[in-house]
């Protein structure tokens, strides 16, 4: 039984935003004949070697799958080319979104490709990279204005739609998961296990930056501490006040509206989990120097976070990718050698301890896209836009959650949770 009961699941209107929903930007496919040519060259280069099966649209196969190997068909290889061709990785998911392309199942698709990120381009067409990967735009910067915004554009769907497919304690992050194990009590355990990471306690004075919808601060208030818990979100803030009224513990938790830079007091204990992937490489340095500054003296803290590859990083660091325009806009994660160099540069903790677990949280993204697609009918019909058709959207969170099961699934992702210790002296 999770700690949060899914009756505290109380729905909120969706509010309309003021940009259009981020599917709308999806156009037809751009008429790009030379760099459709070289996409088609390079995508043919890149699957020649991959255990997988290309069915293209008039019978040619491509790949070195055999039967049951994970297979993706190819509807309309022009505009397929063309939007790889002009725009890269964003094409590739815009592809799919437009049904250029599909997948009995994406994720084991994918999974083989985020395998070999690193040399899936032969190594002479690597130098056009610039020239056909997409800077990410200056207004997606996490200041403290556009984090606000950065936020509200990713909770648009509104809390239903999240409701529709998390567990019903709606933690929004991975959890140590076995194949087929309940999601509930997994994240049951990811909550208790962070909190014992930053020493939370009876009497405990803790920060959690990123509310999310409330679940760990329950837990936390549950173990007698008293929890100041920062977000961005108003929508998500108004159902965290009413789920943690609803568990009886509204006297020990006070959620702040509250960039994580405007805080100022300080706190015995603090968790961050995967709050940091929203923070920006610009703002990592602020964002460690923070955690030290509000951590008293003789305190813990626990940052759980999605990592890349070093390397990947710094490749890829100002690129926009699919993520960053459909889902969430000033996105970046980090390595771990990041966090770890910015502990030592940019506080007085020490590290002592990370836990990773990348395949719970590949487990964790396949149960929610199982969710998803099997409840969505509803949600569209109710709290989408009823009427309409909710294809487009749908897929576009598919893709999005296999897309990043593969990352995981294939190890070029991880999930980690390092704890921190403030020594008494410095």
């Amino acid at each position: 039984m999770s700690v949060i009961d899914a009756e505290t699941r109380l729905a909120v209107p969706p509010r309309e935003p003021d940009h259009g929903p981020p599917w709308e930007q999806l156009g037809p496919p751009p008429h790009a004949p030379l760099r459709a040519a070289i996409a088609e060259r390079a995508f043919r280069h890149a699957v020649r070697s991959l255990p997988v099966q290309i069915a293209l649209a008039g019978g040619e196969r491509l790949g070195t799958g055999e039967s049951g190997s994970p297979l993706m068909r190819v509807h309309r290889p022009a505009a397929f080319f063309h939007r790889l061709g002009h725009d890269g990785k964003i094409g590739f998911g815009e592809a799919y979104l437009a049904g250029d392309w599909t997948s009995p199942e994406p994720a084991e698709l994918l999974t083989p490709f985020a395998a070999k990120m690193a040399d899936l381009i032969p190594r002479p067409l690597q130098a056009f990279r610039g020239f056909v990967d997409t800077n990410r735009p200056a207004s997606e910067r996490n200041t403290e204005r556009g984090a606000r915004e950065n936020i509200r554009r990713h909770y648009d769907f509104s809390n239903t739609f999240f409701a529709s497919f998390l567990d019903p304690a709606m933690t929004y992050s991975g959890a140590p998961l076995c194949p087929g194990g309940d999601l509930a009590e997994a994240q049951d355990r990811k909550l208790a296990a962070v909190l014992d990471l930053a020493g939370v306690r009876e009497g405990s004075r803790l920060l959690e930056i990123g509310t999310g919808w409330g679940s760990l601060a329950v837990v936390a208030a549950g173990r007698g501490a008293h929890v100041t818990t920062l977000t961005l979100s108003a929508e998500q803030r108004k159902l965290a006040e009413e789920r943690i009224a609803r568990a009886g513990l509204a006297d020990r938790v006070d959620i702040r509206l509250r960039d994580y830079r405007e805080e100022h007091g300080r706190y015995d204990a603090v968790v961050s989990v995967e709050m940091i992937e929203a923070v920006g490489a610009q703002y990592w340095p602020t964002f460690f120097r923070q955690l030290d500054r509000l951590l008293l003296p003789g305190g813990k803290a626990a940052v759980q976070a999605i990592t890349m590859p070093h390397d990947r990083l710094l490749a890829t660091r100002e690129s926009q990718t699919w993520i960053h325009k459909y889902v969430f806009p000033g996105g970046q994660l980090p390595s771990v050698k990041v966090i770890e160099r910015n502990v030592a540069a940019n506080t007085g903790m020490t590290l002592v301890e990370r836990r990773a677990f990348g395949s719970g949280y590949a487990e964790t993204l396949r149960q929610w896209r199982q969710r998803l697609n099997a409840n969505w009918p509803v949600y569209w019909a109710g709290d989408g836009r009823p009427g309409t058709d909710g294809e487009l959207p749908r897929r576009m969170w598919e893709f999005y959650l296999a897309y990043s099961e593969a990352g995981f699934r294939s190890g070029y992702l991880d999930v980690c949770q390092f704890g921190l210790h403030k020594p008494v002296s410095r």
